[in-house]
């Protein structure tokens, strides 16, 4: 399945930004890489640094002279660009990149990103089938190059692992109003051995209080037995 998605960055110009990429990709299970006309030598040594533990991504990119090449292996490329462009292609929405994965399973899918300072021109748009623009503030809207890699490996990843994101956690055994009872009982007794409720007309407001302090907890048994503890202990005399 990862193998159906790979990553195009054209004319990249920051070695550090291309190791970002690559972990951010393997942190969501992805590891096609492919590069049109780095600004530098490639792979140099903030590219290996900034990969961490992704240099093997690293190591099995593939360097292009042409944009046209690189996207070859792939059925369907998705432009990323953080302005709407005047040109005659689709532009479409994160939810809309939903849709097309599902109901375009089998077709391998490339990802093609610009360089950090112009991001992709027209011309290399041209050869894609859809435009995606991340959303974000429209008082800054130009996104790193590895940051706008990374939400889209996790908007894949989510997609195709949305059990992980529907789990919910263990469901805690709530304690009996039974049991609530008698440690509200236990605290009223040592209370009144304490000679708390004073003055006395005030006791049953006092109770009150206590009782809508403590019945809204929503305690588990084990959780009661702490609270009872406590109390007794703090009522043990020296």
């Amino acid at each position: 399945m990862k193998n159906k998605f790979g990553f195009i960055l054209v004319k990249p110009q920051l070695g550090e930004n291309i190791g970002a990429c690559a972990r951010s990709m393997k942190n969501f299970g992805f590891e096609k890489l492919n590069i049109v006309l780095p600004k530098f030598i490639f792979p140099n040594h903030k590219t290996k640094v900034t990969s961490v533990g992704a240099y093997d991504v690293i190591k099995k990119t593939k360097v292009f002279d042409k944009v046209e090449t690189a996207v070859e292996e792939f059925d369907l490329i998705i432009s990323l660009s953080a302005r709407r462009r005047d040109i005659n292609k689709k532009h479409i929405s994160i939810n809309d990149l939903k849709n097309i994965l599902k109901k375009r399973k089998n077709l391998k899918f490339g990802f093609m990103f610009g360089p950090e300072s112009s991001g992709l021109s027209n011309q290399d748009i041209s050869i894609s089938n859809y435009i995606l623009q991340i959303p974000t503030s429209k008082k800054f809207k130009s996104l790193n190059l590895s940051h706008s890699v990374t939400i889209i490996c996790y908007e894949i990843f989510k997609y195709q692992n949305q059990s992980i994101f529907l789990k919910k956690g263990k469901q805690r055994s709530i304690s009996s109003k039974k049991k609530v009872s008698s440690l509200v009982n236990h605290l009223i007794k040592l209370l009144e051995d304490k000679e708390f409720f004073l003055p006395k007309e005030k006791k049953r407001s006092m109770i009150v209080n206590i009782n809508n302090l403590i019945y809204r907890l929503q305690p588990d048994d084990k959780e009661i037995r702490v609270l009872a503890s406590i109390m007794s202990a703090l009522n043990k005399k020296n």
